[in-house]
């Protein structure tokens, strides 16, 4: 990614007060809103819900929608320096921010806007002036059909990596996030470190991205994956089952016997005989 936009990246996230809770797995709401008052509206409204991250204008929720991965967007459309059209857009067509449900607000009735926000991948929209039961519905709703899509998902890739329906520039970063595992799945010590830099993004970037998109968590979509060939190694090979558990990146095979046993419901030793 353009070293300009890193820097603004990492300026965002040293926006983080010190003592903030966020990590890796806090649900996190961004409200992207040059109104101040609605702004603070919003952020009352989520606050006891989500970390609610607020940005002034379009080019500072870009930055900090990169920063921090959030579950969910609220934008304005009408900013100064980038509409929420150019925001949503952007985000849309960027692979870390791509799977991230955002709602537009908008002050035009006109349906002109409507359907130029959800052609930029707009995911809903409210009119202004909106009442928050309406508002905190939409966003329920937006975020529970993300987690169905996102429980779809964590069965597919365990079962059928290559047959998964999602978005295009999604399927691109699992495709590149298991090229890169193929690379190392024998390493035993291939650390989340390695992985997010190889795919090319941050530790927690990488995380809330596989996370949103796949349901799993780094550590949970190796040990699939390593699962995965492991079994394919018991039905195709005369191997013994301590060498696949080494073949496949395990170090220790009473481990690996019990976590074969949660994914496939028996024993390695007795898969290879079904």
């Amino acid at each position: 990614y353009p070293p300009s936009q890193q820097a603004d990246v990492e300026m965002a996230l040293e926006t983080i007060p010190k003592d903030s809770e966020i990590d890796e797995d806090s649900p996190i709401l961004l409200i992207v809103e040059d109104n101040e008052d609605i702004r603070l509206f919003v952020k009352n409204a989520f606050k006891n819900t989500y970390h609610v991250i607020e940005a002034e204008d379009g080019n500072e929720g870009i930055e900090k929608a990169l920063a921090f991965i959030p579950d969910i967007i609220i934008s304005d459309i009408m900013m100064p320096k980038t509409s929420g059209l150019q925001l949503c857009e952007t985000l849309k067509n960027d692979e870390r921010t791509s799977h991230i449900p955002i709602l537009l607000l908008t002050a035009k009735a006109e349906e002109k806007t409507e359907i130029e926000g959800l052609d930029f991948g707009a995911d809903d929209y409210i009119l202004k002036p909106f009442k928050l039961k309406l508002l905190e519905s939409r966003v329920k709703n937006l975020v529970a059909s993300r987690r169905q899509l996102r429980e779809r998902y964590s069965q597919e890739i365990i079962l059928k990596p290559m047959d998964i329906s999602i978005a295009s520039i999604d399927k691109k970063f699992i495709e590149k996030t298991q090229a890169v595992l193929d690379r190392h799945i024998t390493e035993s010590d291939f650390s989340i470190e390695d992985f997010s830099k190889q795919v090319g993004l941050s530790r927690m970037q990488f995380h809330r991205k596989l996370k949103a998109v796949t349901g799993l968590t780094a550590t949970e979509f190796i040990r699939s994956q390593r699962l995965k060939l492991a079994a394919s190694l018991l039905k195709s090979s005369d191997v013994n089952v301590s060498e696949i558990c080494y073949q496949v990146g395990f170090n220790n095979p009473s481990y690996f016997a019990k976590c074969f046993k949660e994914a496939f419901g028996c024993l390695p030793s007795e898969f290879g005989k079904k």
